[in-house]
């Protein structure tokens, strides 16, 4: 067997054992019983160490060396790559890091589920500050390995080729045009006349919704769910993916878009190349491209006048009880289109979105490279968030720096992911509407069309392609954010 084949044959069979984390963390997240945590966080910790020592078996140098002097294929040279770069992410860490890391982790998350909701920021602390010395230090042998700083290292894990340098320069325009283009259009909106959900929206209704939507979006119900949890998420594998979303009675509207946005990440992941299954090359591109597609799905086509009229539809038929004015499409828009400066980012609307996004960025950034300590974070957070939101989080944890799950786990590097999501998605648009009729399709009922597009310029891809060869062949160009801007001005002003 060539070396390749060899690696190849290796990375199947920890594709096994990431697929067992992944349902087990499903799991975890979504129906375990709370006092099963700490026996499943010793096994999830036991876990990570057995797949982390697959990744750094001592043949794996040999096979890479005798690899590279192989004749491969384009696709098989661009395996060989992700199968390096994904050894090499591996191979910089010890052991006992990934195992105490996975532990604090686990320890953490599963107190914030409770800690969060009685505001107790002091036994936060507690755990989260183990979970920030154990990042900084991964973050360190990281940067050391690879010639980056320390936050440099933790983003190439979740955005490769992306830095720091480059976020600076993308986000700092960001913060010269969104201030006044938010509040030009809480001005334009404060005239506008529009009803609220009142009353009771049944949960099971709610899901019955959710499903039928799912549905539109051509979701594969023979290789995934819908489940609830705390926090929304998609998990599982492109075979069988598992996303939740969390409902609340008083209203139904933030629910139902969490599960487009769900849905979108769950198409990429059915969508990708089956051939490449067990291969990092058959694997997302990065967590950029992974928030175009939930982002796609949610703003790009979710918000717009063709689908919601579908939405008005849909949930006036599940809610016939309540105010038929309520689901009239002209309400609907107004709803999924309202800007307003709140404190929740999984609730913020399109525009504000991007404020909560940069704040997080450059807190983790400076935290992550040793500028400022964990437990500046609260005060911190309150500033930037007066500066970009007008709004204070002072005292008010729940609703400011621990609302989050995702640095309960150390997933430092992953924030940026957002904001790049809305930037590839509005590029996406902007390229497939010079091809596709895109609201003829979405008016018609039928999104084929619209899929078909994603499907061979994005999804059936998977990491064959850097990012930026991905974004060119789909688009004709690189990043640019000038989709993104243009994208708003149009759709709110």
């Amino acid at each position: 067997m060539s070396a390749f084949k060899q690696l190849v044959t290796h990375s199947q069979k920890i594709s096994h054992f990431n697929h067992l984390a992944a349902i087990v963390g499903w799991d975890q997240a979504a129906v375990m019983p709370s006092g099963g945590n700490q026996a499943r966080s010793n096994a999830m910790a036991e876990l990570s160490v057995h797949i982390h020592s697959l990744h750094t078996q001592p043949q794996l140098a040999d096979w890479f060396a005798q690899a590279e002097q192989e004749s491969l294929s384009l696709q098989e040279t661009a395996t060989l790559r992700e199968l390096k770069r994904q050894w090499q992410q591996a191979n910089v860490l010890p052991e006992k890091l990934v195992q105490a890391k996975s532990l604090a982790g686990s320890k953490c998350e599963h107190a914030w589920r409770t800690q969060r909701g009685q505001n107790d920021w002091q036994g936060f602390e507690k755990n989260w500050s183990e979970v920030v010395a154990l990042s900084q230090e991964e973050a360190q042998i990281r940067a050391e390995a690879n010639g980056l700083t320390p936050y440099d290292a933790m983003l190439d894990i979740y955005e490769p080729g992306t830095s720091s340098t480059s976020l600076d320069s993308l986000f700092n325009d960001v913060k010269t045009w969104l201030p006044d283009l938010i509040d030009q259009v809480i001005e334009k909106q404060s005239s506008e006349h529009y009803l609220e959900p009142t009353g009771q929206f049944d949960t099971q209704k709610q899901k019955q919704l959710g499903l039928e939507v799912m549905k539109l979006l051509q979701f594969d119900f023979e290789h995934g769910r819908l489940d609830e949890s705390v926090h929304p998420f998609c998990g599982g594998v492109p075979s069988d993916v598992r996303i939740t979303t969390r409902y609340d009675e008083n209203e139904f509207v933030q629910s139902l878009m969490g599960i487009v946005h769900e849905t979108g990440h769950a198409r990429y992941e059915q969508g990708l190349p089956k051939s490449l299954s067990g291969l990092p090359s058959g694997e997302a591109r990065s967590m950029g491209i992974h928030e175009s597609q939930s982002l796609f799905f949610e703003m790009q086509v979710g918000r717009s006048e063709a689908f919601i009229q579908h939405l008005a539809k849909l949930a006036g038929s599940q809610f016939d009880q309540h105010n038929p004015a309520l689901f009239a499409q002209d309400n609907f828009q107004k709803l999924y289109t309202r800007v307003k400066k709140d404190f929740i980012r999984v609730d913020a609307d399109e525009l504000t979105y991007p404020a909560h996004v940069i704040l997080r960025y450059e807190i983790e950034r400076d935290l992550i490279n040793g500028k400022i300590k964990h437990t500046d974070v609260p005060d911190l957070w309150d500033s930037k968030m007066q500066q970009y939101l007008g709004l204070s989080t002072q005292g008010n944890f729940k609703n400011g720096c621990m609302q989050d799950i995702h640095w309960t786990d150390g997933a430092f590097g992953y924030f940026p992911s957002y904001t790049l999501g809305a930037m590839y998605a509005a590029q996406f648009m902007a390229a497939m509407k010079q091809s596709v009729d895109v609201d003829g399709a979405i008016l018609s009922g039928d999104l084929t069309p619209i899929f078909s597009w994603l499907s061979d310029k994005i999804w059936s891809q998977g990491s064959v392609l850097t990012t930026d060869e991905l974004v060119k062949r789909a688009t004709g160009e690189t990043l640019n954010a000038e989709h993104f801007k243009q994208h708003l001005i149009q759709r709110y002003l």
